[in-house]
């Protein structure tokens, strides 16, 4: 799966999908892709991370608490 970096706005695969949708995981593993290399493993925070149509992650993958209100 890609996402996109909401800051730069460059593409990065995702290497690990479960660790994407754990909401109890602040950071997820990426390989940014510049040309036909992918670049090496590095860790991004999800809030920094967007899909690629620009749209934010669900809620229930940042926030472990996401019904709970207090």
């Amino acid at each position: 799966m890609y996402l996109r970096n909401a800051e730069t706005g460059d593409l990065a695969h995702v290497v690990k999908l479960s660790d994407l949708t754990d909401p109890n995981i602040a950071t997820v593993t990426v390989r940014y892709h510049a040309g036909e290399e992918a670049g090496e493993p590095m860790a991004e925070q999800k809030t920094n991370m967007a899909f690629p149509s620009g749209e934010a992650l669900p809620e229930c993958w940042l926030d472990a608490h996401y019904r709970v209100s207090f």
